[in-house]
């Protein structure tokens, strides 16, 4: 599990947020943080903290001197800056202090799980280690940059396309068209163009089940499970 540290001066947008992080397979988040002082505190505390969400209107400091005093106290945590501030000279600040992506507020989930779907993928190309081909650079790079959410095509829905998400999200292994349908309420051909339109962005993952006579069952899982 990718261990998640929320930090908001609001008690509520970080409840929210922290339950949000929860929502992503493949992280959790610990108890949040309202003020710079309390997420030191919780840095300094805690086993491991993998990613840090910073706002940067904090009470007592802003969240780039926070992560200013993290690096300085050697606490390498990576960081997404998750706040209302939009002026550019606070946008090259959080560059230059190591701030891996920076999600203005307000945001719907669907926003904040992209970053953090795009961040395990990160963590996954770098737990390779070794050396690094031009290539190899360009996509580690390049991974965070990723679009968050697929174009829908004309004639797709925003809100069927996420109830088909959340199945294979929440689900424990593989599902068919037809199990999608039944979670979901849709019928099983819209099932089926949905997934297929997941998997063509690489959302969505294809596997195959043989049964004992016929054609094989397509079976389909959320790409950061597979």
């Amino acid at each position: 599990m990718i261990e998640v540290l929320v930090v908001d001066d609001d008690v509520r947008v970080a409840r929210v947020n922290a339950a949000y992080v929860d929502k992503v397979p493949g992280f959790h988040a610990v108890p949040p943080a309202h003020s710079a002082a309390e997420a030191l505190e919780r840095v300094e505390a805690l086993e491991r903290v993998d990613l840090v969400l910073m706002d940067h209107y904090l009470p007592d400091e802003t969240g780039l001197d926070v992560v200013r005093e993290m690096r300085r106290r050697g606490h390498q945590a990576d960081v997404i800056m998750v706040t209302a501030a939009r002026d550019v000279s606070t946008v090259q600040a959080a560059m230059r202090h190591g701030a891996l992506q920076y999600l203005v507020k307000p945001f719907a989930f669907a926003g904040l799980r992209g970053k953090l779907e795009a961040y395990a993928r990160l963590r996954r190309t770098l737990d390779g280690g070794g050396e690094a081909e031009q290539a190899e650079v360009d996509r580690i790079f390049g991974a965070l940059s990723e679009a968050t959410e697929p174009q829908l095509p004309k004639g797709h829905s925003p809100t069927t396309a996420d109830l088909v998400r959340r199945a294979l999200t929440g689900a424990e292994g593989p599902l068919s068209a037809q199990e999608i349908a039944e979670r979901t309420g849709v019928s099983r051909q819209t099932a089926q163009r949905y997934l297929k339109l997941l998997e063509r962005t690489g959302r969505a993952t294809l596997t195959l089940r043989y049964g004992d006579a016929g054609r094989p069952e397509h079976r389909y899982v959320w790409a950061t499970r597979a």
